[in-house]
C-alpha cells in the first residue's frame, strides 16, 4: 500500500481547484503562449493554457502554491490538453513531450516544497490527463452515423505519450479526467496500463467522468453506474465526478458512487452552473455548504474543485473536511 492510499483510510483528501480560472486572472496576450519557445509558430496559440508550462512557468508554479496553501493535498498537472489529439488543432504536436514534463516536473517541484515544510501534510501530484476534444463513440457528421473522427489505437497512442512524459517528470499518480466518452476513458486506461507494464511500475489511477445534465447521463448516454461498470476492469484508486455540474446537482450520481464502487470516491465540482457570460458566481461558502452535504453523507474520499472554483473555495473546502471521517469503502451487492 503506497503512502496515498494509507492517507485514504486516515481522512479525506482534498484537490486542488480550476487551472484555467486562475490563468485567467493574469490577462495573458498572444505573447506569453509562445515565449523562448514557440515565437515563429504560424498560428495563434493564445488560450493553449498548457502551453504556459513552457513559456511562462512561474505562473504556473505560483498557481500550484496557492492551492497549495488554501489546503489541497493533491495538484493536478497543467495538462488538460496535453495530448498530440488535442495540440493538433494548434499544429503543435511535436511539443506534448515537453507540455507534460516539464508540468509535471513544476507541479511536483511545488508539491515537495510544501512537503518539506509540513511533513506531516505530504503533497502530491496528479497528471491530469482530459478526455481530448475527439470522441471514439459518436460520429462528428450526422449524416454519417458510422464514421469516427478518431479509432480506439489512435487514443492509445497519444494517451501513452502523455503517460510517460508525465511519469517521467515526477507525477506521483495520473488522473483520467471529465470523462464524457467512456471509450476514451478506456483507451487512455489501456494505454497506462501498458506504459505501467513496460516500466514496471505500480502507479495509483483516479478515473473522474463527467454528467453532463440532469439526465444523469455521460454525453454518449451512459449512466453513473453503467460508466462504473465500465472502468471497473481497473485496480483504481477512485472513481469520481468532476465538472459540467456544481455540486447541489451532483450529488444523487455521488450517491450511486457511494453504493457501488469498491474503490475510493472523489469530487471535484464547478462553481455552480456559469451565467450567460460563461462565468462561475458561486461564492466560497456557498458550495463548502452545499459539500458539506457530501461530507454529512459520508460520500466521498477525495473532494476539490473545477471550473470556477478559486484557492478561496479550496480553502473552504479543506477547513470543513479537515472535520470529517473519509467514506467507508463498502459496495452494496444487493440489487
Amino acid at each position: 500500500m503506497n503512502r496515498i492510499q494509507e492517507l485514504l483510510q486516515e481522512r479525506i483528501l482534498v484537490l486542488d481547484g480550476a487551472m484555467g480560472t486562475m490563468i485567467q486572472r493574469h490577462s495573458l496576450e498572444e505573447e506569453d503562449f509562445r515565449k523562448n519557445w514557440f515565437e515563429n509558430h504560424p498560428s495563434s496559440l493564445k488560450g493553449n493554457n498548457d502551453l504556459l508550462s513552457l513559456t511562462r512557468p512561474e505562473i504556473i508554479k505560483e498557481i500550484h502554491a496557492l492551492y497549495f496553501a488554501a489546503g489541497a493535498d493533491i495538484a493536478e498537472t497543467n495538462t488538460f490538453s496535453g495530448t498530440t489529439v488535442a495540440q493538433a488543432d494548434y499544429g503543435l504536436e511535436s511539443a506534448v513531450y515537453d507540455i507534460n514534463f516539464q508540468s509535471a516536473k513544476i507541479a511536483k517541484e511545488v508539491a515537495e516544497e510544501f512537503t518539506a515544510r509540513e511533513p506531516h501534510k505530504p503533497r502530491f501530484v496528479a497528471g491530469s490527463m482530459g478526455p481530448t476534444n475527439r470522441t471514439a463513440s459518436i460520429s462528428p457528421d450526422v449524416n454519417d452515423p458510422g464514421f469516427r473522427g478518431i479509432t480506439f489505437d489512435e487514443l492509445v497512442i497519444a494517451y501513452k505519450q502523455q503517460a510517460n512524459a508525465l511519469i517521467d517528470g515526477g507525477v506521483d499518480l495520473l488522473l483520467v479526467e471529465t470523462v464524457f466518452d467512456t471509450l476514451n476513458a478506456k483507451a487512455a486506461l489501456f494505454a497506462i496500463d501498458e506504459v505501467l507494464i513496460e516500466r514496471n511500475l505500480d502507479m495509483p489511477i483516479m478515473v473522474s467522468g463527467t454528467i453532463t445534465d440532469q439526465s444523469g447521463r455521460t454525453l454518449t448516454g451512459q449512466t453513473t453506474e453503467a460508466f462504473l461498470i465500465s472502468v471497473s476492469h481497473m485496480n483504481l484508486l477512485s472513481i469520481g465526478l468532476n465538472c459540467a455540474l456544481g455540486a447541489s446537482m451532483m450529488r444523487p450520481y455521488l450517491q450511486v458512487l457511494n453504493k457501488k464502487a469498491p474503490f475510493a470516491v472523489s469530487a471535484h465540482p464547478n462553481a455552480g452552473l456559469p451565467n450567460e457570460f460563461g462565468e462561475y458566481e458561486e461564492t466560497p461558502e456557498l458550495m463548502a455548504a452545499q459539500i458539506k452535504e457530501f461530507l454529512d453523507e459520508g460520500l466521498v474520499n477525495i473532494i476539490g474543485g473545477c471550473c470556477g472554483t478559486t484557492p478561496a473555495h479550496i480553502k473552504a473546502i479543506a477547513d470543513l473536511a479537515v472535520n470529517y471521517s473519509p467514506r467507508k469503502q463498502e459496495v452494496d451487492v444487493e440489487e
